[in-house]
């Protein structure tokens, strides 16, 4: 496992620690739990933005719903 640090508003390490001594679990645990379930946000957001920048570049092609539909058949 990778070891990391990070710096927190006291407001939301005050949060935290009241999390983990009412529950009985330890700030690490909230800590992994977020950033596992927040991941998969960030990374559909980023990759997301990403994507809709190479569009407006004219980087990436789109297809309208009549062209999918067209190309897998569906229209018949």
């Amino acid at each position: 496992m990778m070891a990391t640090s990070i710096r927190l508003d006291p407001a939301i390490e005050q949060r935290l620690d009241h999390l983990a001594s009412a529950t009985g679990r330890t700030k690490a645990y909230y800590l992994r739990e977020l950033v596992i379930n927040g991941l998969e946000d960030l990374e559909d957001f980023y990759l997301a933005d990403a994507t809709m920048e190479r569009i407006r570049k004219g980087e990436e092609s789109t297809f309208s719903s009549t062209e999918v539909r067209g190309d897998l058949g569906l229209d018949h």
